[in-house]
């Protein structure tokens, strides 16, 4: 995830080295006293916080101290606040969470009913997040020497943002932060510099974003050092993009002037001052894109890249395969963890292989805890955690020096913007230390069962789909015996697959019209990230659903049993994603069929009418 580029010019006095030495000095400081900089980072959050209603309502009565705090404050999930962010949110501007005003909603990409989480946060976080992010560089530079001396081609989009009933704006972090004049008007640094113009980054519209985006990137192809974006799933369609398009975009760099599909005045003028006409260019490009395989498109294209900065842990590995083959295995590289909620931590081994990304936890960001993580069943794909805490648990949650090597834990956070002992939904694993501060590998998400892109759907939320789906069936007197799914990333972009065994007990055949309006239930049944992805951002492709062969349930099962599952314990899994069992489903198939339409889709949420910014 990439800093603010920016294009100022180099003042007299900058010295490089001696900024990079001092960051990574500000590293070694802070975990060399991890526990005392969470200590203050506390008592800092509730001394300045002391009179706000939340706290006062649970009485914590002005104690600053860890002790009074984790035994009268509880360990909470959104649900727990949500009345409070719903008052926020219908413009109640009492210190309800936080002393400082509340500047605007993130929208996280965890739901809650259907709708996504809003994170309230304040106008101080964005230099917490810049902070982060100035970190990255100077770690990298260590690895990779030069990055100075060329430019960063990194694909960055805002989103959709809504406006709350009470006139806040509610949109997802990066949007927030790419809006910012911490990202626009940053001060001269030689790593933020960037092949997109801000406004190509800027422009609302996905499709003029994105093209202009990879236009100003062939052009300055040779001074391209490192490629990115922040999912794997989006720079995989970056380039997918340039599949589609290639030949508009050889034709402007032959002609010097840009696609008329470009209408955004702003962007075509910044890409005007880089777009000159260079026939010799269209030429090469044409060249390496009309082949037949585009395994190492990358390096063909941008010669010098050393690297891929995406995002490659958790549900985003299932990418790493197609990003080798399209950059010839260059290192794929995660830099920092950070979510709606707040920003956690860098890598500070940033070439290290996609499985062994470790996150160092940054003490200065927020009070960080840990609730320990028991495993029921050493296999499963999603961990199920607990909704709400018994008393027992709240007091096993330990601090960030504390925590154990190989333990899972899942993260808890206490802001400076107002969330105190609020649990992530993210599960860690301790994989070593630097200094005092421990370094976490990113396991999961809680409950998530499928995602592609930012989405995540859980069991439950895929049982209530499936069940709203299945009515179609009963007309013809069929009811659904057994179903499972699947995140297909084989398609770009990848679509949720669904595996369907029917009981037929009429006589009538099915239409494949009915099976069509099943998938198109499924989506509309689905949480709002899901149905962005697949309006507005088209990140996600329609939803299928393949009807297997009777009895293909009987053989998953036997295949678990052949592998040690136990009879007596066995449930159909609801998402599968070892190989040979989708392998074995795929064999099993009869018929598929797709979604014939988007589901429904409006920014903001349901409840507040969907008030548009």
């Amino acid at each position: 995830m990439p800093e603010a580029p920016k294009d100022t010019h180099k003042p007299s006095d900058y010295n490089l080295e001696l900024k990079n030495k001092k960051t990574l000095q500000f590293i070694e400081d802070v975990t060399s006293n991890a526990d005392e900089v969470q200590k203050k980072v506390l008592e800092e959050i509730l001394s300045r916080n002391a009179h706000v209603e939340y706290l006062q309502t649970h009485g914590l009565n002005g104690h600053t101290d860890r002790e009074t705090f984790k035994k009268i404050m509880p360990v909470i999930s959104y649900e727990d606040i949500q009345p409070h962010i719903d008052r926020i949110a219908k413009g109640d501007t009492s210190p309800i969470l936080c002393s400082k005003p509340i500047s605007e909603f993130l929208t996280s990409s965890g739901t809650s009913g259907g709708e996504r989480k809003l994170m309230p946060t304040i106008e101080e976080e964005l230099r917490r997040r810049s902070l982060l992010y100035s970190l990255l560089m100077p770690v990298m530079s260590q690895f990779v020497p030069g990055l100075d001396k060329g430019k960063g081609m990194y694909f960055l989009f805002i989103k959709s943002e809504a406006k709350t009933p009470g006139g806040l704006v509610a949109r997802p972090v990066l949007t927030s932060y790419y809006k910012s004049s911490h990202f626009k008007d940053r001060p001269y640094d030689p790593y933020t510099n960037y092949t997109s113009p801000n406004e190509t980054i800027l422009c609302p519209d996905s499709y003029q974003s994105m093209y202009s985006q990879l236009l100003c990137g062939l052009c300055q192809r040779k001074e391209v050092l490192r490629v990115g974006a922040v999912f794997a799933s989006g720079f995989i369609r970056a380039i997918r993009f340039l599949e589609k398009h290639w030949p508009l975009l050889c034709n402007d760099i032959r002609t010097g002037a840009i696609d008329d599909q470009i209408t955004d005045k702003s962007v075509r003028d910044a890409v005007m001052k880089i777009l000159k006409p260079d026939p010799k260019l269209a030429d090469f490009i044409e060249a390496e894109c009309s082949k037949d395989s585009w395994q190492g498109i990358i390096t063909k294209l941008w010669p010098n890249t050393k690297y891929v900065d995406v995002i490659v842990t958790g549900t985003m590995s299932q990418y790493i395969p197609t990003l080798d083959y399209y950059s010839n295995g260059l290192p794929l590289v995660c830099t920092m963890y950070a979510s709606s909620e707040c920003y956690f931590g860098v890598n500070l081994k940033p070439l290290c292989k996609p499985s062994e990304v470790s996150y160092t936890l940054i003490p200065t960001m927020a009070y960080f805890e840990f609730l320990p993580v028991h495993r029921n069943n050493g296999v499963t794909n999603s961990i199920s955690l607990p909704k709400s805490l018994n008393e027992k648990e709240q007091q096993e949650l330990v601090d960030l020096v504390d925590v154990k090597l190989g333990q899972e834990y899942e993260l808890v956070v206490t802001t400076y913007a107002g969330l105190y002992r609020y649990r992530v939904g993210d599960v860690l694993r301790v994989a070593g230390f630097k200094n005092k501060a421990p370094q976490f590998s990113f396991i999961c998400r809680k409950n998530v069962v499928l995602s592609i892109d930012s989405d995540k759907t859980d069991e439950v939320e895929l049982q209530n789909a499936v069940r709203n789906a299945v009515n179609h069936l009963l007309p013809f007197d069929a009811t659904l015996a057994e179903y499972t799914s699947y995140a297909d990333t084989t398609t770009i972009p990848g679509h949720y697959v669904l595996y369907w065994e029917l009981s037929l007990n009429g006589t009538t055949p099915i239409p494949p019209s009915v099976f069509e309006d099943c998938c198109l239930t499924i989506e509309e049944s689905l949480n709002s990230v899901y149905r962005q992805g697949r309006v507005c951002d088209k990140s996600i492709g329609p939803l299928e659903i393949k009807i297997v062969e009777p009895g293909t349930f009987d053989k998953l099962m036997d295949y678990a049993i052949s592998l040690g599952a136990s009879i007596n314990q066995y449930k159909t899994p609801r998402c599968v994603k070892f190989a040979p069992i989708v392998e074995l489903l795929n064999s099993r198939a009869v018929s598929s069929y797709f979604s014939p339409k988007c589901p429904k889709w409006l920014p903001g949420h349901k409840q507040w009418g969907n008030n548009k910014n």
